[in-house]
């Protein structure tokens, strides 16, 4: 049970009046608002509060700040749904959270900013008393020099603030040195206000079998068989994700392994990628999986022969640790440093050719699911895994929290 400020003061008192114990810190984990739709920034708050609450030592008490996303466009009907969802979202973040930000940091020890791209709420904060996660630079790509990205005045105008947002936080946490590094080099953030802190996988990514959840994935998919392997791709149907590229290789193992499924989680395919599938006559062999919670996406990886990450790019790559906790195999594009970061040898890279991805599929497809090679390689995932636990996290966090409020360290 996670115990109150009031509570654990009270224990204080009761224990023989002045605590040598220090004074409970509040932290705000200002997370994003939940209509955006990013389960990735989501899924970092929450760690971040489970890891606090499970290993804070009564020392920092977390609770998670998020408003409800105004209402003012939606439903109208004059700009249409699209433009009435942007109108809101953009009104949400930069006018509606900041006001109502400012009333609930008076109570407030330290702020924890949790995606870098609403770093624009430092604004409203106590910057000196503020954190912030950076998972990597997309959003700021317009302003720091990449002609790829061109983008209307408005919004670099926008941006411009965010990333002023991020350069006042009394420090930034990054969740790779890939992060840091680019913040370095690219944002001008001097090194002493980076930390690396990679983030926790959740506690409930496990090889360990699980029955209920294993049942409800045989629901989805049918009972596992080896004559019908599974390669799995977790992610959503964005560029980046590299979905095109995905459906040539699917269509290309499927010529080797006529019976092989392609499983997907993360959102149905786009128009134009059903159209794809079509063209390449894969489209009955490819499962669309609704939003599914975490225990059965565990089951999920956990019958799948190989899991797939050829994106362009990866923030923290959560599929690659979450995958690796759970003992599957996972292929991953060779340019993802934050992915090589995480996954060491545990798992095999390979550049963007679907002729070198055909070689490390057909590779664990040829291994026997329940021998000895297989045995060896799920030991060298979960044990990996092991060094992202929420234990590990809660320690490097509240060092950084330490500092930047000039507690003694532990």
């Amino acid at each position: 049970m996670v115990r109150t400020v009031a509570q654990i003061e009270a224990e204080a008192r009761g224990r023989g009046g002045v605590s040598q114990a220090p004074r409970p810190r509040r932290v705000g984990i200002v997370a994003d608002y939940l209509e955006e739709g990013w389960p990735s920034m989501d899924l970092a708050a929450e760690l971040t509060s489970l890891a606090l609450a499970r290993h804070g030592e009564d020392v920092f008490i977390p609770a998670i700040l998020r408003p409800e996303l105004p209402r003012l466009f939606r439903g109208r009907g004059a700009i249409g749904e699209h433009g009435a969802n942007n109108a809101d979202r953009y009104l949400g973040r930069y006018v509606a959270y900041p006001r109502w930000l400012r009333s609930r940091a008076r109570g407030l020890d330290l702020a924890h900013v949790i995606d870098q791209t609403y770093a624009h709420l430092v604004h409203a904060l106590p910057a000196r008393h503020t954190v912030v996660t950076c998972h990597d630079l997309d959003a700021f790509r317009s302003i720091l020099g990449d002609d790829r990205e061109p983008r209307p005045l408005w919004f670099r105008a926008t941006i411009r603030r965010v990333l002023t947002g991020l350069r006042r936080a009394a420090h930034v946490i990054c969740d790779s040195h890939a992060v840091r590094d680019a913040l370095r080099a690219q944002a001008d953030i001097p090194a002493e206000r980076l930390s690396v802190v990679h983030l926790p996988v959740h506690p409930d990514f496990s090889a360990a079998a699980d029955p209920a959840a294993d049942a409800q994935a045989a629901e989805l998919l049918g009972p596992p068989r080896a004559d019908v392997p599974e390669l799995l791709h977790v992610g959503a149907t964005v560029p980046r994700k590299n979905l095109p590229f995905v459906l040539e290789l699917f269509a290309a193992a499927r010529e080797r392994h006529p019976r092989a499924r392609l499983v997907r989680v993360g959102g149905a395919l786009t128009a134009e990628q059903r159209a794809t599938a079509e063209r390449l006559r894969i489209r009955d062999a490819i499962v669309e999986l609704p939003f599914i919670d975490r225990a059965t996406l565990a089951a999920v990886y956990r019958r799948s022969r190989a899991v797939l990450l050829p994106s362009e790019r990866e923030g923290f790559g959560w599929p690659a640790l979450e995958a690796m906790a759970c003992g599957a195999p996972v292929v991953a594009s060779a340019d993802l440093p934050t992915v090589r970061e995480i996954g060491g040898d545990a798992i095999e890279y390979a550049s963007l050719d679907v002729r070198v991805w055909i070689e490390a599929i057909d590779r664990l497809l040829a291994i026997d699911p329940a021998g000895r090679e297989s045995a060896t390689a799920r030991q060298a995932a979960t044990g990996r895994a092991e060094a992202f636990s929420l234990e590990r996290y809660a320690a490097a966090v509240m060092g950084v929290y330490r500092r930047v409020l000039g507690m003694r360290a532990e």
